[in-house]
């Protein structure tokens, strides 16, 4: 007889700047303002922001930023899904500042370095060539004394998108024969001309797929200078397009973010803790295939995000999706989480909980714990996108938060389905759960609990329909910028230069 057991968390309650405390982020910016007001006269009253693109889009991004800080109304009768937009400075009590001073047009009246740019007939060379006039535009704003933005809008045309949004080729057949005999010669350990061909830095050219932002992330990460990317969609009213005061709630969140703020965090969960999650990326070129461990984010119980890139895991034929570090990476990758979590916070976090979306084998167990002893509590949790389903009377699904447990044994968290605060289900499809399994003294309920809880921390968007925790959702991106930015650890690692 199977025994199922259910349970509903309520939704997180966050904390904003004021006494208010909601689990919508929008409603709780609107009576409270965001959480670093707080901070007293610690905080800036302005934020200053770049803008970056053809002088036509720079022109509609400033007028945007000028629309966004009018507020902006919503169209029909406000609901909780669209909500009016009050006005930048009345939400986050903060002043935007922008000017020609701050922009830089990539195009002028007798010159259009983009329309150059694209007329280059070989597709990785295009590429190049629109991320190298970008760069050029980022690094004059990022070397300036005075009048340096605080984040930079990059505006990128519908042609660029079209022409240069992703690349990819395939390895000639003289590249495999390389690559092959270059896998052969590292497992039979032999020191020949190949060994030595695989030291060798790969340049842009040797990758075989590249996405346009992720190398304009990874540029802004060596400029250390947070970018926020700009499309028509955004900037112009159509049927393509959100309704305007949601695209001005989201675009808001992801550039005071950016620009060093902290709109709003969870209620303090108890002892405190760092939230990490951990995934494997692909990292391809003409000569090598690994899959490359990093650690997508780890985020303090403030919300302080930070990312950091682990060693790599060469690519077997049969992996698939089962990768794993070894014992050594494992112990290496927790050294430099609490290094890191020390060099932010002054302190070792109480509680550590790390997710992954794969079983946890016994070196990365060993790994882990070995690095993380002095930590009282730690968690190791993996996420499963589940076929279980519960079906719940009436016409909605079951609600956000909602955990069954199977027999005692196992347990299902339900992150997607009928949210409250917007009386509505939001999806096109039945929500699939993820079934969460636990190793460490805490029971599955509470890393269910912190699961859903992160899924309210993306300080990218005010929307609350997100699946997965923050530890998670961006994990691809973050290892996409990561490739290519290079080999070297960047300097900068805190998460605003990776969302």
């Amino acid at each position: 007889m199977t025994d199922l057991s259910l349970f509903e968390l309520r939704p997180p309650p966050l904390q904003f700047g004021g006494a208010a405390s909601t689990s919508d982020p929008k409603s709780g910016l609107d009576s409270a303002g965001p959480f670093d007001l707080r901070f007293g006269a610690a905080r800036k009253d302005a934020i200053h922001v770049g803008v970056i693109g053809p002088a036509d889009m720079v022109d509609s991004a400033q007028k945007w930023l000028t629309r966004c800080d009018a507020g902006i109304p919503s169209f029909g009768p406000a609901t909780s899904l669209r909500r009016p937009f009050p006005g930048f400075s009345e939400v986050y009590r903060k002043k935007l500042i922008y000017s020609a001073h701050l922009s830089i047009a990539l195009t002028e009246a007798n010159s259009d370095p983009i329309e150059l740019a694209l007329s280059v007939t070989d597709a990785f060379v295009r590429f190049q060539n629109i991320i190298d006039l970008y760069d050029v535009a980022l690094q004059r704003l990022a070397g300036r004394d005075v009048n340096r933005p605080d984040v930079v809008l990059v505006c990128l045309p519908q042609s660029v998108l079209d022409k240069c949004r992703t690349v990819e080729r395939q390895n000639t057949e003289a590249e495999r024969e390389r690559a092959k005999a270059i896998r052969k010669a590292r497992a039979s350990r032999q020191t020949d001309f190949f060994d030595l061909l695989d030291e060798v830095e790969e340049s842009e050219d040797d990758f075989l797929k590249r996405d346009l932002r992720h190398a304009l992330k990874a540029r802004a990460l060596a400029a250390r200078l947070p970018i926020q990317i700009v499309t028509p969609r955004l900037l112009e009213d159509g049927p393509k397009s959100e309704d305007p005061a949601t695209r001005a709630w989201n675009f808001s969140v992801g550039l005071y973010y950016k620009a060093g703020g902290v709109p709003w965090r969870l209620s303090p969960p108890g002892p405190e803790t760092c939230f990490v999650g951990i995934s494997f990326h692909h990292y391809r070129t003409k000569q090598r295939h690994i899959v490359q461990s990093s650690l997508a984010q780890a985020f303090s119980s403030e919300g302080e995000g930070f990312a950091i890139r682990g060693t790599g895991v060469p690519a077997e034929a049969d992996q698939r999706l089962n990768v794993h570090l070894s014992e050594d990476q494992a112990y290496d990758l927790g050294m430099r989480i609490i290094a890191e979590y020390g060099a932010r916070t002054g302190r070792s976090p109480l509680r550590l909980v790390i997710h992954k979306t794969s079983q946890f084998d016994q070196a990365e167990i060993r790994g882990f714990r070995a690095a993380l002893g002095d930590i009282p509590i730690v968690s190791l949790v993996t996420m499963v996108p589940s076929a279980f389903r519960l079906v719940r009377f009436g016409m909605y699904p079951p609600k956000v938060g909602t955990i069954c447990t199977v027999n005692g044994a196992r347990t299902f968290v339900y992150t997607s389905g009928y949210i409250p605060e917007i009386e509505t289900y939001p999806g096109p499809h039945i929500p699939q759960p993820f079934e969460v399994r636990s190793i460490g003294p805490e029971d599955p309920l509470a890393a269910a609990t912190d699961i859903f809880n992160l899924t309210r921390m993306n300080w990218n968007t005010a929307d609350i329909r997100g699946k997965w925790p923050v530890t998670l959702s961006f994990a691809r991106r973050v290892g996409g910028i990561l490739n290519e930015y290079g080999e070297m650890d960047p300097d900068e690692t805190s998460f605003r230069y990776f969302v």
